[in-house]
């Protein structure tokens, strides 16, 4: 990851400053300061540099100890164990740095990058003329996380939804409704869900002739070839199955909460006129031979159960292309003509080997290189509770629109049951319901690694208790209303005001969040900003729980804590809205 510039520097890093500054000149610049359950922070680089200069580590530690000078920022270093440091810092560094980052807005002191880049991301890629079901989920829910946590480092990012729009389906499809042109009438075809139903219904039927009719699976290749050609009946239809999944692509997005623009929808068809100049490039360049006709890639690493090499296939022998000529292509686009230098796939785990041989290919033709990157972050599989992959009770695929529409409904029960205590008018219950029933989707999906599996569990994603989106909407609402609570009193730093353990645990906690997220970010890893904000919601339960806030005892320890409550809660609202989550200020 480039190099950050601070706008507030943590405690983490003043005290890494500190630290350094008093190590013998020969020392690495990193003491390995890491927190401790023994004190605020344990220091283990002089182990390391005691070992190299054959030194005693213990003597070498007492050394840095005395030459330490940081009276502001250090409450007590001892050294401990074989040569550790355990640092504990003052009350009023922890204070003056949490003002100094809340003074800085919604950036709350997370740096942007010093060398942004520009990062293409294909994510959300569903299918012409088919239903979205629960496998599109995550590659929607986490790549939109992940544009997220990228522009707020201020990487510039473009997004690619690759949707399947070419290939043989087509040629299927299409050649089914020539020969039955009743099928899809325009009298029976509506906008919306009815119509991407009756797309959906007809691709069923399609399919099964396709599967049980070679003679009609031949016509259907070569409907495949007039549709790559350009014919003007195969495109004509072809472009009719495009526009009425894009009015339902649209209208399950919106359920997601989540903003596609219409330009950034870019499908396999999108790069037909450039796929022969692809494979022309690829086989003069001899990346890719002529094998029975067909037009591939060899890898000699990457070899089938038979022991041998598992082709890359850029041409078919009948001179269709494969899934390989538009990614290639899709590659090539991206470098030359966005200026990406970076390109981020969040795909089915189970594509993994072909994006391996896809992108080992675009090296070989110095489309990537260590100045362009591309990384597939394969995502794993949404489990039922029994384990297996989500189906439905008749063991069909579960609908998207249908999952989204229970957890919504299961959350606005929860919300219902408390809406009369806080007061919340139906339309808030309504709104807040679909907040929190989109958050608690999304959440149990963000808050897993993305290359694991899942279960979807809508009880235990809707429950106030545990891990979930649901704990930490409800702590910020919480916290929301002690704020509306405090009248007279406003949020405001004391550093001469004493912390006890649950404030400076929480604040603590609250100093890190700018490394935090760009460690995430660097990793592409929202579940790591996930684990974050519930820890945080953790921390500051038990604040709420050992520390009275507006009953405290002097003025300033009030407008201290209103301060801890008034960030931790802007803390909340900016991690959980970078998840695309949404935080209401009542539940």
């Amino acid at each position: 990851m480039a190099p950050v510039t601070s706008l507030a520097a943590s405690v983490h890093q003043r005290l890494a400053d500190a630290l350094s500054a008093a190590l013998p000149e020969a020392a690495p610049a990193d003491p390995l300061l890491r927190r401790s359950d023994r004190a605020d922070f344990q220091a283990n680089g002089i182990l390391a540099l005691a070992k190299k200069a054959k030194a005693n580590p213990r003597e070498l530690a007492t050394q840095v100890v005395e030459k330490i000078t940081n009276g502001d920022l250090l409450a007590d270093v001892e050294v401990s164990g074989p040569g550790f440091l355990n640092v504990t810092v003052t009350d009023r560094a922890i204070t003056e740095t949490l003002a100094a980052r809340a003074a800085d807005g919604d950036r709350l002191g997370v740096p942007l990058k010093d060398k942004p880049g520009t990062t293409v991301i294909d994510y959300a890629q569903p299918n012409v003329a088919k239903e979205m079901h629960v496998g599109h989920l995550r590659s929607a829910v986490i790549g939109d996380a992940l544009r997220q946590m990228l522009d707020f480092t201020g990487e510039k990012t473009i997004g690619r939804h690759h949707i399947g729009d070419w290939g043989t389906q087509f040629g299927m499809l299409i050649q089914y409704l020539i020969e039955h042109p009743g099928e899809l009438s325009p009298e029976t075809d509506t906008d919306g869900d009815q119509a991407m139903s009756n797309l959906n219904r007809v691709y069923k039927a399609s399919r099964a002739v396709f599967d049980a009719d070679e003679a009609f699976k031949e016509r259907a290749r070569k409907r495949v070839v007039a549709l790559q050609s350009g014919d003007k009946e195969t495109l004509d239809l072809w472009q009719r199955f495009v526009d009425e999944s894009k009015v339902y692509f649209y209208s399950v997005f919106e359920k997601l909460d989540m903003e596609v623009r219409d330009e950034e929808i870019v499908g396999e068809s999108a790069y037909n006129d450039l796929m022969p100049e692809t494979a022309r490039l690829l086989e003069e360049s001899g990346v890719a031979v002529r094998s029975d006709g067909a037009l591939v890639v060899f890898f000699d690493e990457i070899r089938g159960k038979d022991g041998e090499p598992v082709p890359l296939i850029v041409q078919k022998a009948d001179g269709g292309f494969g899934y390989a000529a538009s990614d290639l292509s899709a590659i090539r686009n991206r470098v030359v003509d966005l200026d990406a230098t970076t390109l981020l796939y969040v795909v089915d785990v189970r594509q993994s080997l072909h994006f391996k041989m896809v992108f080992e290919a675009a090296r070989r033709m110095g489309w990537l290189s260590d100045d362009v990157t591309a990384h597939n972050m394969g995502y794993g599989t949404v489990l039922g509770a029994d384990g297996k992959p989500f189906k439905t009770r008749a063991g069909e695929t579960v609908k998207l629109e249908d999952l989204l529409d229970e957890a919504v409904e299961r959350a606005t029960a929860v919300v219902r049951e408390k809406a009369e205590k806080v007061g919340l008018t139906e339309a808030e219950i309504v709104e807040n319901g679909r907040y929190v029933g989109i958050g608690a989707v999304k959440y149990a999906d963000l808050s897993t690694s993305a290359n694991r599996d899942y279960k979807f569990d809508l009880d235990q994603m809707v429950s106030l208790n545990g891990d979930t989106s649901v704990y930490l909407q409800y702590a910020y609402a919480r916290i929301k209303s002690i704020l509306r609570k405090a009248e007279g009193a406003a949020p405001a730093a004391h550093p001469e005001v004493g912390l006890a353990p649950a404030e400076r645990a929480l604040g603590l906690h609250l100093d890190t969040f700018g490394e935090l997220l760009a460690e995430a970010t660097a990793e592409y890893a929202p579940h790591k900003l996930a684990a974050y904000l519930y820890q945080l919601a953790s921390l500051y339960t038990t604040f709420y729980d050992q520390c009275p806030v507006l009953k405290a005892d002097t003025p300033a320890q009030v407008e201290n804590r209103l301060f801890l409550c008034d960030l931790t809660a802007r803390t909340l609202h900016q991690g959980m809205a970078l998840l695309g989550i949404r935080t209401p200020e009542r539940l």
